[in-house]
């Protein structure tokens, strides 16, 4: 088996706080910070990563800083969060990020190259939203890296 992993908790799967997203960030940046995430994932990337870290009004390098410094179990990094000076846990902007991640769409050229890397045709049957694509992905490469 590799040394490293590929992320499998789902952007569609939220914690206790009920973010979604979070569980994934978190698990993504602590296999960064032990040199265990899989090639080709950042430990925050650009999308939902950053999405979630400034609907919440959280500051990125602090997020990565708790995470590779204190390597706290997922309920820890919900407590860490909690206690940040000007976080926005209110349930309407938790309503509002999570709109916004369950909406995102990717474009058409990231959708396509999904799609063809699972042997599944552009016909419109695959929910188009990123998350369920994003998800296609990951078990692609973790097949690719595992099981294959």
């Amino acid at each position: 088996m590799s040394d490293t992993y590929v992320p499998l908790i789902s952007s569609g799967v939220a914690g206790p706080l009920g973010i979604l997203h979070l569980p994934r960030l978190w698990q993504k940046v602590s296999l960064e910070a032990r040199g265990k995430l899989a090639p080709g994932y950042p430990g925050i990337g650009k999308g939902y990563d950053m999405m979630v870290i400034s609907a919440l009004g959280l500051d990125a390098e602090a997020v990565k800083k708790f995470i590779t410094e204190q390597k706290p179990t997922y309920p820890q990094f919900e407590a860490w969060i909690k206690a940040q000076p000007g976080v926005n846990l209110t349930k309407a902007n938790i309503h509002k990020s999570n709109l916004a991640i369950a909406g995102y769409v990717h474009t058409d050229e990231v959708r396509k190259g999904i799609l063809a890397a699972n042997g599944l045709p552009d016909d419109g049957g695959v929910l188009p939203d990123a998350i369920n694509l994003n998800n296609l992905d990951d078990w692609y490469e973790f097949h690719q890296a595992v099981l294959k």
